[in-house]
């Protein structure tokens, strides 16, 4: 089944942070939110493939170059530890 829903850009932007730091796609992150909020087992619906290598790559450099021309840092964090901390 598909649903669409029209989110807020500040809401985008936080579930594509919140799926990167899990090393997952923005729609299979929000399915799972959902899955949750259901109290539904994961993994009860359609099984999607993780993104492949490239694609991770891709989005590391991009998220890279943003924080530069923005003038953005993780102070002194790597992106690993940053992942560990948003990990419950």
């Amino acid at each position: 089944m598909t649903i669409t829903l029209e989110i807020g850009i500040e809401l985008q932007a936080e579930l594509a942070r919140q799926a990167v730091a899990h090393g997952m796609r923005i729609d299979t992150y929000a399915a799972g939110l959902l899955e949750r909020a259901a109290h539904l087992p994961p993994g009860l619906g359609k099984p999607e493939s993780s993104p492949a290598a490239e694609e991770i790559v891709e989005a590391i450099e991009r998220l890279k170059v943003f924080g530069k021309t923005r003038g953005l840092s993780l102070g002194g964090m790597t992106i690993r530890e940053l992942r560990h901390e948003a990990r419950p």
